[in-house]
């Protein structure tokens, strides 16, 4: 069966006769005579596109036939079928694949860094390199290199060999397969086996721009982007600065001293705000203790983090030297409290909180003068309050 997508990637429509339509798990295929659709496959996802105005949403290669998966089915009585592809997918894909091409010589040229693997992702696509670090200056030849590689407009070819040919190559990788062996060429630049579609010279590849790269298993994979998608990007990063230029009252080069101004008084006012919290809660310690109790201090707070429970607590007992302070917090369906004792205290705070917590599905822990815990809101706090005043006879 004839691929003309191997041919000439740049057909936009075709017409062709329909071999088969079939019906699996639901999901109506096509097999064609011919077809310019390209199925996913070598880290390329597959074309979209019409045929006979009829959405093409999936394209898979299965045991040799292409299948053309539709959103619904086509008259059974029709042979001939008009097809369109969706050609911004198409030249996308196009660019990234190249770019990918461009780039992963340029790694293995330059610095013997080998690609292990490539996924054309919908806004970004990455490789992943067979080494355990990259410096950034080695990043920045490359993409040096890949883009003079661009600007070149060098040609791409591709072509058909026999196994016994490729040893007439140097080829930056062995090819997966031992027939129909397509080979695309960068003429003293990139030899490589792949099945992918491919513009007809580096140049409209457009710009090759790495966003970035982490370390994965072992590997470091490269995000970058090409041709349209660079385009995009920049127009979506000028927005961004524009906006902020208006937000920050500064000039795009003033941004970020703006920026680093706003973080220190963001940190001056969030340590100030600190401040403040931690004195409103030397006030309540003050408040707690004046309802001085025979032998414990109790609290229900709403909506109170258990952060803020500690500091209390440890407050009041440096007032309380010789009382018990249970506090609690109602949020939401979520019970926390805190037990702790003063140094004169004599009672055992981890004894005490593993007696409240299986009354509301709790865990928690910690030492027998101070100890905390949460859990379910199956008792109001103070049913616990009440529990607790019981336990030390305290009215």
């Amino acid at each position: 069966m004839e691929k003309l997508y191997y041919h000439d990637p740049y057909i936009k429509s075709f017409s062709t006769e329909v071999v088969e339509q079939r019906k699996e798990n639901g999901e109506t295929y096509l097999i064609l005579k011919e077809t310019a659709f390209y199925p996913t496959g070598g880290g390329q996802p597959h074309d979209t596109g019409l045929i006979n105005g009829i959405k093409v949403k999936n394209v898979e290669e299965v045991d040799g036939e292409i299948r053309h998966y539709l959103e619904q089915s086509l008259s059974k009585d029709i042979v001939k079928v008009d097809c369109e592809l969706d050609w911004e997918r198409r030249q996308d894909h196009m660019q990234q694949h190249s770019g990918q091409h461009i780039l992963s010589a340029a790694f293995e040229e330059i610095y013997g860094y080998r690609t292990v693997s490539f996924h054309l992702g919908k806004e970004t696509s990455t490789i992943d390199l067979d080494i355990e670090e990259l410096p950034s200056m080695e990043v920045l030849k490359v993409e040096e290199k890949a883009n003079q590689i661009v600007m070149e407009a060098r040609k791409i070819e591709t072509i058909w060999v026999k196994p016994e040919e490729l040893s007439q190559y140097r080829l930056r990788k062995e090819v997966s397969v031992t027939e129909n062996i397509r080979l695309v060429i960068i003429p003293d630049y990139d030899y490589n086996g792949c099945g992918g579609t491919h513009p007809r010279t580096t140049a409209e590849t457009g710009f090759i721009k790495i966003l970035g790269w982490e370390r994965q298993r072992k590997k470091i994979r490269v995000e970058f982007i090409c041709g349209n998608r660079v385009l995009a990007q920049l127009q979506k990063k000028h927005s961004i600065l524009h906006s902020m230029t208006g937000c920050l009252n500064a000039p795009e080069e003033d941004l970020l001293s703006a920026v680093d101004r706003l973080l220190d008084r963001n940190k001056a006012l969030n340590q100030l705000l600190d401040e403040s919290k931690d004195t409103i809660l030397q006030y309540e310690a003050k408040d707690l203790i004046k309802y001085d109790s025979e032998g414990c201090i109790t609290a229900v707070f709403q909506n109170r983090t258990i952060k803020e429970l500690q500091k209390l607590a440890r407050l009041a007992t440096q007032l309380a030297e010789t009382k018990v302070i249970v506090l609690i917090a109602e949020n939401d369906s979520q019970l926390q409290l805190v037990c702790a004792r003063g140094q004169k205290a004599q009672q055992n705070m981890r004894d005490l909180l593993n007696e409240l917590l299986p009354l509301i599905n709790g865990k928690g822990g910690g030492s027998p003068s101070f100890a905390q815990g949460g859990g379910e809101s199956l008792v109001r706090g103070e049913q616990l309050v009440r529990f607790i005043k019981d336990k030390y006879n305290v009215s």
